[in-house]
C-alpha cells in the first residue's frame, strides 16, 4: 500500500495520530483535486518528499505551508466553486514545488505514482 512507502513522517514530538491526520486530510483533498489539478502526480510526490525524515528543513516547510493551503478549508478561493476552486491552490503549489524542485526524489515520485494508481 503507498502509505507504507518507507518515507518516515518527521513530525514534532513523534506523534503518530498527526501523521495520520495529515496523512487523512491530504489524501481526502487529492481525490478531490485530481480533475482539477493537471500535475497531481507531482503534488503527491512534493507529499512524500515533505514526509521524508531526508529533507531539509527548509524544504519540508516550504512544502507543508504548500500543503497546509492545499488541504486547509480556509481558502482565498474557496474549492467548491467550479472552474475556480483550486486555482489559487495551483498557484500555491506551483510556487513550492518549483522552489524544492531539487529535493523532489525519484524514489518521491515513484511513491507518488504507487500512490495514484492505488488511490485511483
Amino acid at each position: 500500500m503507498a502509505q507504507q512507502s518507507g518515507f518516515g513522517f518527521f513530525g514534532f514530538g513523534g506523534k503518530l495520530a498527526d501523521e495520520s491526520e495529515v496523512r487523512e486530510k491530504f489524501w481526502r483533498t487529492a481525490k478531490k483535486a485530481a480533475r482539477q489539478i493537471p500535475f497531481m502526480e507531482e503534488v503527491v510526490a512534493a507529499y512524500y518528499c515533505a514526509m521524508d525524515k531526508n529533507t531539509p528543513l527548509r524544504a519540508k516547510g516550504i512544502l507543508l505551508a504548500a500543503l497546509g493551503y492545499f488541504v486547509l478549508p480556509v481558502d482565498v478561493i474557496p474549492d467548491f466553486v467550479f472552474g475556480l476552486g483550486f486555482t489559487d491552490d495551483i498557484a500555491v503549489l506551483t510556487a513550492a514545488i518549483t522552489a524544492v524542485r531539487a529535493h523532489i526524489t525519484t524514489a518521491h515520485r515513484q511513491a507518488a505514482r504507487d500512490a495514484m494508481a492505488d488511490k485511483g
